[in-house]
């Protein structure tokens, strides 16, 4: 019986430092020695300002078909069910960010950002931004765009070397979950029918 725990003990061990080595691998093929690409900064400097544009442009917009404050009220859950998810996570994994852990391996474009790395708060606002606008105008005109945006966000996070390939894709996930999430306390709460 104690060798099945010391296997499972390796294992663990061996998987972890595995998908590590993965996480690195993939982001020093993404990363550049000299990340200075106006595009890639161009979208992660957009993430915050478009993520707050389309929330409010949601919340504006609930109101003025309901005239009631709780529809604002509404329109805001998924952005701060994704807020509470991806700060929770931060900070109860503790991850430093990949230039901090590999300074010989990963070349930031600035390394005065400072935070947690996992998961990437950009990436999860994009996402969580554009499963907003698909559940809410679902037009493939709408849809595309807002899912290439955030999808951009997320590789300029890695082209800059702020956040590791994991981070990123754990930002997509609690993004587009918290939207989900956000609309089923809706349901919950106000007894929406929507």
């Amino acid at each position: 019986m104690k060798w099945i725990y010391c296997l499972c003990i390796q294992l663990s061990v061996a998987s972890a430092s595995l998908s590590q080595n993965v996480d690195i691998n993939l982001l020093q093929q993404v990363n550049p020695t000299h990340p200075t690409s106006a595009v890639w900064r161009g979208f992660t400097a957009s993430a915050y300002p478009v993520d707050i544009l389309i929330d409010g442009g949601l919340a504006f917009t609930a109101y003025k078909k309901d005239k009631h404050f709780n529809s604002m009220l509404k329109s805001a859950t998924g952005p701060f069910v994704a807020f509470v998810l991806a700060e929770g996570l931060k900070y109860s994994i503790n991850r430093q960010r990949p230039y901090t852990a590999y300074p010989l391996l990963v070349h930031p474009y600035q390394t005065d950002e400072q935070g947690l790395s996992f998961p990437s708060g950009h990436t999860t606002f994009a996402f969580n931004s554009a499963a907003l606008l698909s559940m809410t105008f679902k037009k493939w005109y709408v849809v595309i765009p807002a899912y290439l945006w955030a999808a951009g966000v997320g590789y300029s996070r890695l082209y800059l070397g702020e956040h590791y390939p994991s981070d990123v894709l754990a930002g997509a996930a609690v993004g587009i979950g918290s939207a989900y999430l956000g609309r089923w306390l809706n349901r919950c709460l106000f007894h929406a029918n929507k």
